[in-house]
């Protein structure tokens, strides 16, 4: 690490920039290595945690926290619009499309790389709801079931979205030319002993599951992935929108799906 750190910082020099000491830091994994990296003579920080690119990177892999920092700034967003939600003169349908685009945007931004729970999409289902009865102004005391709420709405379950979302960016990732690292990670199988314990719940995990669920094989899937059209057949079969049952039928009869 710190041969790669010492090329990058000369590298970067040569061209005229400069690497921020204070501003780097490094998270270590899976290894009790205590030796500082340096940047010319000033040490870089060691932390468990850091927010790279908007998301949350910490050194146990799990995205609770991410998903916790997900719904915060999410809520921030859908209290600043109060007023807008507040209007009679802005129809339901502008108002859903605002929420989509301004609130639930961020909060599944990077969704596709999260390794989410079974309480983690209930937080995220829960946040959701809260929101839409907000917008169409229904209380606590009524009894409206969450189908019918997602129905009047036009919203899919968050799980759903989130599968959605996920199988786009691998499809997207296994169109890239030979060689790319993100594609090559889709395949890359880290060798090394695993902990006393039941098994952690993993993002490939995911995947493999989601694979098996639809009929297919990993193989199979790759090279799907290459046919735009049949790809968007796969996924809204995995993850169908709403009124997309008609469609769903049809994609079983392609083929697309089991």
């Amino acid at each position: 690490m710190q041969a790669k750190t010492t090329a990058l910082n000369k590298l970067s020099e040569s061209i005229g920039l400069r690497i921020h000491p204070a501003k780097s830091k490094v998270l270590r994994v899976g290894t009790q290595t205590s030796e500082a990296v340096m940047i010319g003579d000033q040490p870089l920080e060691d932390v468990d945690a850091f927010c790279y690119l908007g998301s949350n990177i910490d050194k146990e892999g799990g995205t609770s926290k991410e998903i916790k920092a997900r719904i915060g700034k999410a809520q921030a967003a859908f209290t600043t619009l109060g007023r807008f939600w507040k209007t009679r003169d802005i129809s339901l349908k502008t108002k859903l499309r605002i929420f989509n685009s301004n609130v639930k945007s961020v909060l599944l931004y990077g969704c596709e790389a999260w390794n989410e729970s079974t309480m983690c999409i209930k937080r995220i289902q829960v946040f959701i709801n809260r929101c839409l009865r907000r917008i169409l102004r229904i209380k606590w005391t009524d009894k409206i079931s969450n189908e019918s709420l997602w129905k009047r709405t036009r919203q899919i379950p968050a799980g759903d979205e989130i599968g959605r979302r996920r199988w786009r960016w691998i499809g997207h990732t296994l169109r890239k030319p030979c060689g790319s690292i993100t594609k090559n990670v889709l395949d890359w199988n880290p060798q090394m002993k695993r902990s006393r314990g039941r098994l952690r719940g993993t993002w490939r995990r995911v995947r493999d599951n989601g694979v098996k669920d639809s009929g297919h094989t990993w193989n199979h899937v790759k090279r799907m992935a290459q046919d735009r059209e049949r790809w968007r057949g796969f996924v809204d079969g995995l993850y169908p929108a709403p009124g997309w049952e008609r469609q769903r039928r049809r994609r079983i009869q392609m083929g697309w799906i089991r």
